[in-house]
């Protein structure tokens, strides 16, 4: 979706944002995660933030930063997946997300930058109403792309890798 679609789309998103109107269709909770994710998530969180020059008790910075979002990042394009629920969902799920990485490959093949963005599912029947997909599609996250601004200050931070040996398990 690009142009005057994304900025339509982007104008209901944020007003379902400061209405509250979350309406995930998988549930999502931060508290969930433990241990070397959860301190990943944490530091990922906080390398963005500090990027953008927003201190962690700026309550008004983080809801601008969290408002970035239903912007797009002001990305010209964005690509919305959408999955059928089947059985437990996983299995469908995880081709979902091996077409995202995939196309995240090659949008970066061509000088294209791409942002996955999960936070998008919390308002996935805003998004199923806007565009007027059924109900029995399920919104799983988007992908906003274009042209990166190599300037831009969260550009210029990058995540620190954690070694392959650290999240991999060998057997031999």
């Amino acid at each position: 979706m690009s142009g005057d679609k994304l900025r339509q789309l982007s104008a209901a998103l944020l007003q379902a944002l400061a209405a509250r109107q979350f309406a995930p269709d998988f549930t999502f909770e931060l508290s969930a995660y433990s241990g070397r994710y959860k301190d990943r998530g944490n530091a990922q969180g906080k390398a963005y933030l500090d990027s953008i020059g927003i201190a962690r008790d700026d309550d008004a910075g983080r809801r601008a930063s969290v408002a970035l979002n239903y912007g797009f990042f002001n990305a010209p394009h964005v690509a919305l997946l959408f999955m059928p629920p089947v059985g437990d969902n996983v299995r469908v799920a995880s081709d979902v997300g091996m077409y995202a990485q995939t196309f995240l490959l090659s949008l970066a093949a061509r000088d294209l930058g791409g942002v996955p963005q999960t936070s998008l599912g919390f308002f996935a029947n805003t998004i199923r109403s806007f565009l007027g997909i059924s109900d029995e599609l399920k919104f799983l996250f988007g992908i906003s792309f274009g042209y990166p601004d190599p300037e831009a200050p969260c550009n210029r931070k990058q995540m620190e890798r954690d070694p392959v040996a650290d999240s991999v398990t060998f057997h031999e």
